[in-house]
């Protein structure tokens, strides 16, 4: 079987939009369910994209677990892997969205179902036919889930897959930032593809340039780092090449899922060149921006309306 399934694992939720922008939470008179969670946007991403891809989560029995599903399922995603659980309740996020699109959190995951996801849930063939394993940080904490990732990246390498960790920091999720960063730490060295934002490098690096955090970010299993500055454009690096793509130029209405729409359609754009966790290393100049332009008009393409899945292009819709 050929590779080319991209596999996620982690967080799948309820994202509660606004339905006003520019105000603080108590000022919002209504919120409008919308699915999301990293992991499952960059799936979605993938997915709309022409690519397989495959969700491995779990859900509580309750009503946003099978509204999770079945809008997984109707983008594409392979809902096979997603576990179902009396235990906890499907994560909630509500939104705020101030005036220029950009997003505060307020979480409902105390914990939440997929927080009790362990490694004994997680098998060989959630991995068969897989081209990457993506992952996030959200569920990276001090829960069976974290052990779940451990085993899952161990399996979906044995597979021949590559592993790519955007750390999509979400601070109300942790009650100590150095346990955020510890986690981020750890697991950094065993991904292929690290993606790091402006606003997160420092925190994760100690650094403000992109160009002097490159050799912490270096480490372990690393061969791509790909920065994303919003409207500074996108850059990529690897050992031996860096490149630049300014960003497309739009009124954003809500970022939400952007940098998931990013990466997701960034590895699909990987995959579609033919490349693996070998050959990224030494991909070209020309390559890594041309990758990074398809990216960039993905995210300009999904700002401009509201919610994350929602708003993600087909491969039609790119021009």
């Amino acid at each position: 079987m050929a590779n080319d399934t991209l596999a996620a694992i982690g967080e799948a939720l309820i994202d509660f939009i606004p339905d006003k922008t520019g105000c603080d939470f108590c000022d919002v008179t209504g919120f409008s369910p919308q699915v999301g969670g990293a992991p499952a946007n960059v799936c979605v991403a993938y997915s709309r994209l022409g690519g397989k891809s495959r969700m491995i989560t779990q859900l509580g029995n309750d009503p946003f677990g099978e509204k999770i599903t079945r809008a997984l399922r109707s983008a594409g995603v392979d809902t096979t892997h997603i576990r179902y659980t009396n235990e906890a309740n499907t994560a909630l996020a509500f939104v705020s969205l101030a005036a220029d699109g950009n997003r505060t959190f307020s979480f409902y995951r105390k914990p939440s179902a997929d927080m009790l996801l362990s490694a004994d849930n997680i098998s060989a063939e959630m991995f068969t036919g897989a081209f990457a394993l993506h992952f996030c940080s959200v569920s990276l904490g001090a829960f069976p889930m974290r052990a779940a990732h451990e085993r899952a990246i161990d399996l979906a390498r044995a597979e021949g897959a590559l592993i790519s960790f955007d750390p999509n920091l979400r601070f109300p999720l942790w009650n100590d930032r150095s346990a955020l960063k510890e986690a981020v730490l750890r697991f950094l060295p065993m991904a292929d593809i690290v993606k790091i934002s402006d606003e997160e490098l420092e925190f994760i690096t100690g650094e403000t340039e992109i160009e002097r955090a490159l050799p912490s970010l270096f480490t372990g299993n690393v061969r791509l780092v790909i920065y994303t500055c919003g409207a500074g454009g996108a850059y990529a690096f690897t050992r031996s090449a860096k490149a630049f793509a300014p960003s497309v130029k739009v009124k954003a209405v809500d970022t939400t899922g952007a940098g998931d729409g990013f990466i997701g359609s960034f590895l699909w754009k990987l995959h579609s060149l033919g490349h693996t966790a070998d050959s990224i290393g030494t991909m070209t100049v020309p390559e890594l921006t041309e990758i990074l332009s398809f990216s960039n008009r993905f995210c300009a393409k999904s700002v401009t309306a509201h919610g994350a899945i929602a708003s993600y292009p087909g491969l039609s819709d790119m021009g």
